[in-house]
């Protein structure tokens, strides 16, 4: 009896392990083909061109740059830790981060799918652009937030497995179109497998979450204006399922939840989980990768629970 218990166990591990890992794959290695991309073709002249001098402008861009990259919370880490070392301010930097998960083009198609045109769909969206900004630009506050990176982060990495380092930037411009893609390719692959780690062990510690915790025990305490948010964020953490299918997942408690978890699911779930925050640590110092979890935590309860007792839908 205790070994059969203990085979269904596994078997709903590894059928949760393989689901989580092969629906962010495809993501994670989008945001490193981006990464490599933005690393060949995009000059730290560009960037600094189209980002506002004011701080409160540049993060709001921040979050807004969401929109040009069709990457889910997987594929965005390693994309911005390359918009990092090209001189992209911290405070957009995590705009973008929190928010491109979310208002990407392929999580508006799939929202929209599910929701169709309601205020659910719209709340999505305009609620992940509000707190990934305010979140952004707390950080404004540190007066030196190079130091929220980890060093090795900024450093330049190599060009592929065992390969030299990247050309130079004045030496990417005597490069063909076809040796500049081969090189985005190389330093693609290393973010891939780099950041892939992470994603492999925030994969497991989130499949073992599910195995051990009963989801119908956080369910059924979930009806509460405060807690039902409470709950849903921790469902979203725990559950770290890919931006681009969440929203039909959250169709499941549409009609029971209350409407403020259910928009906390679909903003706070996108921006962290337990293999994004695995991820953050690659590029981020400990003590800020708690911050951006707990900051979104907490703006996101306030207006989420604001929204349920003091809105009617």
């Amino acid at each position: 009896m205790v070994w059969s218990t203990l085979a269904e166990q596994v078997t709903i591990f590894t059928t949760v392990f393989l689901g989580i890992f092969m629906e962010a794959v495809p993501f994670l290695l989008l945001g490193s083909v981006a990464s490599g991309l933005v690393e060949v073709f995009v000059s730290k002249e560009d960037l600094m061109r189209l980002m506002p001098r004011n701080a409160a402008l540049a993060t709001l861009t921040g979050a807004a740059l969401g929109l040009a990259f069709p990457v889910c919370e997987c594929g965005v880490v390693p994309l911005t830790r390359r918009l990092f070392r090209k001189g992209l301010p911290v405070s957009s930097g995590i705009a973008f981060l929190l928010a491109a998960p979310i208002i990407n083009p392929v999580v508006i198609a799939s929202t929209f799918a599910a929701y169709g045109l309601s205020r659910i769909f719209v709340m999505r969206f305009v609620l992940g652009l509000v707190v990934a900004t305010v979140v952004g630009l707390v950080f404004t506050l540190n007066s030196r937030p190079i130091d929220m990176i980890r060093l090795s982060s900024m450093a330049p990495v190599s060009g592929g497995a065992g390969e030299a380092s990247p050309v130079p930037r004045t030496g990417l411009r005597n490069l063909s179109l076809s040796e500049k893609l081969k090189q985005a390719m190389r330093i693609g692959a290393d973010d891939f497998f780099e950041m892939g780690l992470y994603l492999v062990i925030g994969s497991v510690l989130a499949s073992l979450m599910q195995t051990v915790i009963p989801q119908n025990v956080m369910l059924s305490i979930g009806s509460g204006s405060l807690i039902s948010v409470l709950v849903m964020q921790a469902l979203a953490y725990v559950l770290s399922i890919c931006s681009t299918v969440d929203a039909f997942v959250s169709l499941a408690f549409a009609k029971t939840f209350t409407t403020g978890s259910v928009l906390a699911f679909l903003v706070f779930g996108p921006m962290v989980d337990i293999k994004s925050t695995l991820m953050f640590l690659g590029v981020f110092k400990r003590k800020y990768v708690f911050y951006l979890v707990m900051l979104p935590f907490l703006v996101v309860t306030l207006i989420s629970t604001f929204i349920n007792l003091n809105v009617a839908w």
